[in-house]
């Protein structure tokens, strides 16, 4: 009997994914376990083995067409066996059937009826975002299997303005977005209105850190300590210090964490991911360092496993390396803060009435007020400065 290969849900906030490539070719033998396509989402790319020995009959979904979690894309069949009739492989959106539209007597949004002659295919999850927007989803070209609507259409056609005409033609590239690029713009929006940011700055001293760090690599041979390594673990210590601000927000109740996991922001080709440092506190500074550039290396090449880059309560920012004095970073929810940490550098300062030079570093913390009040975030922003001024406090 056939088996079908569906696509996986590899994500838990994950709802449709691209194939980014077939890795055996249609009529090809195989195991089950057996390397059969690689998917793009909006974080990585991640390898779908084969369910079941056999040979690969038919492929449904080509590569490039975003599809819902829980499609068939393949089928593998048993020696001999034939492919199920009326199979198509999926290349293209199929036209979409005219639809009526009815005012709904309880809500100001237009309800979307199909007509009994016809038939609009849409995912329950677009037909509840058109509902509630008030979008007809007659107008809406649908990318999923077979021509069918899925959510993401739907916020496209809500959220996207028409792209203004050019004043020559040629004078621009469009560039398609992919699904990261896609989610992250979505997330973003998302956070900027969701979640009422507040931000607090301080000005880090930096010299005694300096010379530590310079101190341990010149013995180092396993690992190089950056800034960033000091900053990451520095924070990871301010938030088992100050637990209440270790928290996220839920509609139903406030989470403390038990364990202080830090995200590090990585910039990619296309995007930003931001990987996860379990434990932080526990970490060696050693052990830190070389976790945070094979997370970082790993996420360049799309090749984090979802427990990699999930969860967390707090992030790191890190635009000092570009030269950027000071900024303020948007919240990753569930994380209740991130740190934007800005460039180290030469300033004068008044110490005891005196002017003196000395290395500084501006770090603003942004923090969600609905999990973390201001003078909880003041005394987090204060132990994080502490330990960054005196770094030994952090190798003990």
């Amino acid at each position: 009997m056939a088996t079908q290969v569906i696509l996986p849900k590899v994500d838990m906030a994950m709802e449709e994914g691209t194939i980014h490539a077939w890795k055996v070719a249609e009529g090809a033998t195989v195991k089950a376990g057996d390397l059969l396509f690689e998917i793009e989402t909006d974080k990585a790319n991640m390898e779908i083995e084969a369910p079941a020995a056999g040979v690969l009959g038919k492929i449904l979904v080509k590569e490039g067409v975003v599809t819902p979690v829980g499609a068939v894309v393949a089928y593998i069949l048993a020696p001999g066996e034939k492919v199920p009739d009326g199979l198509a492989p999926l290349a293209a959106a199929a036209p979409v059937p005219k639809v009526v539209e009815t005012a709904a007597a309880a809500s100001p949004a237009p309800m979307i009826v199909v007509e009994e002659s016809t038939k609009l295919r849409a995912t329950p999850l677009a037909r509840s975002l058109a509902r509630q927007s008030g979008t007809d989803l007659s107008t809406i070209h649908g990318t999923g299997p077979r021509g069918r609507i899925v959510a993401e259409d739907v916020r496209k056609a809500k959220a996207v303005p028409a792209a203004p005409v050019p004043a020559q033609a040629g004078s621009y590239e469009a560039i398609p977005h992919d699904n990261m690029r896609r989610t992250i713009a979505r997330r973003l929006v998302e956070a900027k209105q969701t979640v009422p940011h507040f931000y607090l700055t301080a000005d880090c001293d930096i010299g005694a850190l300096l010379t530590l760090r310079e101190q341990i690599n010149q013995g180092a041979k396993d690992f190089k300590l950056s800034v960033n390594d000091f900053v990451v673990k520095a924070l990871g210590l301010a938030l088992r210090d100050v637990p209440d601000a270790n928290v996220s927000w839920t509609e139903s109740a406030m989470l403390r964490h038990a364990s202080v996991d830090v995200a590090v922001a990585v910039a990619m080709p296309g995007g930003l991911m931001t990987p996860v440092l379990r434990d932080v506190p526990a970490r060696g500074m050693a052990d830190l360092s070389n976790a945070i550039r094979d997370l970082a290396t790993r996420a360049r090449a799309r090749k984090l496993k979802p427990e990699e880059y999930q969860g967390g309560s707090s992030a790191v920012s890190n635009l000092g390396m570009y030269g950027v004095r000071e900024f303020a970073a948007i919240i990753n929810p569930p994380h209740a803060t991130i740190l934007a940490v800005g460039a180290g550098e030469e300033r004068a300062v008044s110490r005891n009435g005196q002017i003196i030079s000395a290395q500084m570093m501006s770090v603003t913390l942004s923090a969600d007020h609905r999990a973390v009040d201001g003078a909880l975030a003041a005394e987090l922003l204060r132990a994080l400065r502490n330990y960054i001024e005196r770094p030994l406090t952090m190798l003990v």
